[in-house]
């Protein structure tokens, strides 16, 4: 092999170039700062567009907390009559037992049925009997206290508190009820089925007062009459 020639694998020291910042470490170069806008305070122009955005954010959050409260009330109305529905009177009714409790008072419940309904949709479509349903709710705004409390707990069925109420009192409203059902064009002389359950004598929870008042209320069906009171 020649001399000064290098051969094969053997390698050569190549020259180390001098670093570009003149040799200095990196940790001790200079940095920018990675957003130098940030050091000087807001413009007046962006200080008025953050509040209007906070102010449009705020109007949004009051209109969203409106729009709740509004469907959280509409949960507890009957879409069909805007009387309370069952859970709505039901809590009603934990209410008022629970003053009454307190204060030695009474309360009646008043469970009403309409007679053959069915037939109705059956023969005149279920608008016919939606409009019937309505009336009747014209009917027990008209003649009854506005003390009291009605809603329409499903389908035909209907329920009254009446506080402070004794049995005369009791007959004397479901005989004007009656008789509005009977005297409106609207519902063709429809009849109605009335059972009652006294505070505290047949009950002095919610759920055991209500049962009281369904059953009476098919006893006056089973027997024919118009109101029959708890056992």
């Amino acid at each position: 092999m020649p001399k000064g020639k290098p051969g094969r694998g053997i390698r050569t020291k190549s020259a180390t170039k001098p670093p570009r910042d003149g040799g200095r470490r990196p940790e001790l170069r200079q940095r920018k700062p990675e957003n130098a806008k940030s050091a000087h305070p807001p413009s007046r122009s962006d200080a008025a567009f953050l509040a209007a955005q906070v102010e449009r954010l705020e109007q949004e959050l009051a209109a969203a907390r409106e729009q709740m409260v509004a469907l959280q009330a509409r949960a507890d109305i009957d879409p069909l009559t805007d009387l309370p529905n069952r859970r709505a009177f039901e809590r009603e009714l934990a209410r008022s037992l629970a003053y009454v409790k307190r204060h030695g008072a009474s309360a009646v419940l008043l469970y009403l049925d309409l007679d053959d309904f069915k037939r109705v949709n059956d023969r005149h479509g279920h608008s016919a009997g939606d409009a019937m349903l309505r009336a009747v709710t014209k009917v027990l705004g008209r003649y009854v206290r506005e003390s009291d409390i009605v809603a329409r707990i499903g389908g035909d069925e209907f329920a009254l508190l009446l506080p402070e109420t004794d049995e005369q009192e009791v007959r004397a409203a479901v005989d004007r009820i009656a008789a509005g059902l009977e005297r409106a064009s609207e519902l063709r002389a429809l009849e109605a089925s009335f059972g009652v359950s006294v505070f505290p004598h047949d009950g002095q929870e919610p759920e055991r007062l209500f049962r009281a008042a369904d059953e009476a209320m098919y006893s006056a069906k089973r027997c024919g009459e118009r109101i029959h009171f708890a056992a």
